[in-house]
């Protein structure tokens, strides 16, 4: 018999470099419909040396990546132990944990998601699920994204699921499969350079705003390869620091300047990206508050009823879906559909650390 009521925390470290995204929440299911409700919700900031270890991780040997998981898992247990005591949580039946993405090479076989040793389980005292982008890489698929099941299954009412977090990526229906992809980089080039200015991010979009789009550099960065491939595609912050980085360096302008020509790149490849110009869209992740950017996604759809949520929901979406991913896992249901990432067939990916006291 399978319960019908969970009691979970979620937790996701995105690309932006953020910080930890803790979520607790409670979810029902009754005849297969699922509601859910997220009570207690904070983002653990990293300390400056973390975000520059995890910056730098992409470049690490074997031998310092696998010290640099076991350090991190350390941080992600304490992290996780903390806000659990703070709330003062009990009877949790899992933490599930998405981790944080080094490498993301499927077209190579591999991805790597630090955080997701076993010792996580006894680190915190609680039963974890965790990891489940590799099972999906191993099946042929891009192991990403993973949150269109969530969109799915706890969205539904919305004709197209859009997140702008480090990248961003969309979900909808087609013909009775969801569809979903990475559309292009977001936060994790606009942050780049905000960082340049001495600032953790662009407030509001009041900088780019100041500054005059580079036709030639758009056009450029709308002409990369990977706006040409076919779905499914994702993409890793290689993409970031080996393509669109060193193209926007090679031109000689403000940072103001890249910022506004990088905006009108999001803005315009997220309309291209869309199955149609009507509709309900649903825009969560830290670019929703981008008011610069949201302005620009209007221009280009201005038919469409673009609809930013309640903040717990725009910050915690991808926490509060791992946390479904983590509770389907434990009902050996499918939690990754082969539609979004071409992987061989639907199935049930992540892994279940017990905590034996």
């Amino acid at each position: 018999m399978q319960n019908k009521r969970y009691n979970v925390v979620g937790v996701m470290s995105g690309t932006s470099l953020d910080g930890v995204d803790l979520a607790h929440i409670h979810f029902s299911v009754e005849n297969g419909k699922w509601t859910f409700q997220i009570f207690e919700s904070e983002t653990i900031s990293y300390s400056d040396q973390w975000v520059d270890q995890l910056k730098k991780a992409v470049d690490f040997s074997k031998a310092d990546l696998k010290k640099l998981n076991e350090n991190y898992t350390t941080l992600l247990a304490e992290i996780i132990s903390d806000f659990i005591q703070k709330h003062q949580l009990e009877h949790l039946d899992a933490v599930c944990s998405h981790g944080h993405t080094i490498l993301h090479q499927p077209q190579n076989g591999f991805t790597l998601q630090i955080g997701n040793l076993p010792a996580i389980a006894q680190l915190t005292h609680q039963k974890v699920v965790c990891d489940f982008r590799v099972q999906d890489v191993q099946l042929g698929g891009q192991g990403a994204p993973l949150v269109p099941i969530g969109d799915r299954i706890l969205f539904s009412e919305f004709d197209c699921c859009l997140n702008l977090g480090g990248f961003s990526n969309v979900s909808f229906e087609e013909g009775g499969k969801r569809i979903a992809f990475d559309i292009s980089p977001v936060n994790t080039v606009l942050n780049f350079y905000a960082d340049k200015l001495g600032l953790k991010y662009d407030d509001k979009g009041r900088i780019t705003r100041t500054g005059t789009i580079s036709e030639e550099l758009l056009s450029e960065l709308n002409a990369l390869d990977f706006y040409q491939k076919a779905y499914p595609k994702s993409l890793g912050f290689e993409f970031v620091k080996g393509t669109v980085l060193p193209l926007i360096e090679k031109h000689s302008i403000s940072i103001e300047d890249k910022l506004r020509t990088f905006t009108e790149h999001v803005a315009f490849q997220m309309a291209a990206a869309l199955p149609s110009e009507q509709g309900k869209l649903l825009v969560t992740g830290g670019g929703a508050y981008n008011d610069f950017l949201i302005e620009r996604m209007r221009f280009y759809l201005p038919q469409m009823q673009i609809i930013i949520p309640d903040a717990k929901t725009i910050e915690f979406k991808e926490a509060l879906i791992f946390a479904l991913l983590g509770v389907l896992k434990l009902r050996n249901e499918i939690n990754v559909l082969a539609s979004v990432t071409g992987a061989k067939h639907d199935h049930c990916s992540g892994k279940i650390h017990e905590f034996s006291s």
